[in-house]
């Protein structure tokens, strides 16, 4: 018996594909559980729309994450820290203080997570901090750390 698995099920495959089973496995098992559904031609048509709609927000996503990027690129965000002698600072900026400072600064916000700080920031300057928007989109930004006065 073909099946359309709606979820994960460890020995037979992943959610959304079509597998082969038994029937009485099927019957007694998969289906009850609803682990699954009979792929019938009214089934099959369902999970060719869902697949097509599915693709089709994943490619609206990733033309979304673009267009921020490229928008970021252009922002320059400036962090104020306390700071000592000779250009260094008390502590380092935070991925969470970028993150505040943008949204105050331009009115977006951005995940503390997806800011990826190569190495701590202690001391004052420019740099360019990496913003993981999608898995293949990576917004570059512009950090300015002032001292605090």
């Amino acid at each position: 018996m073909k099946v359309i698995l709606l979820e994960d099920v460890k020995s037979l495959g992943k959610k959304g594909e079509v597998v082969d089973i038994n029937d009485g496995y099927a019957r007694n098992f998969v289906l009850p559980k609803k682990l699954g559904i009979e792929a019938n031609n009214k089934n099959m048509n369902d999970l060719k729309l869902k697949k097509a709609n599915e693709e089709k927000m994943a490619a609206q996503l990733l033309e979304e994450a673009k267009t921020f990027a490229a928008e970021m690129e252009k922002d320059e965000v400036v962090v104020s820290i306390k700071g000592g002698e000779g250009g260094r600072t008390f502590g380092s900026v935070s991925s969470k203080e970028i993150a505040a400072a943008y949204e105050a600064q331009c009115g977006k916000k951005i995940d503390k997570k997806k800011i990826q700080l190569t190495e701590n920031i202690k001391s004052f300057g420019v740099y360019e901090v990496g913003v993981k928007l999608h898995p293949k989109v990576t917004g570059k930004l512009k950090v300015k750390v002032t001292e605090l006065k």
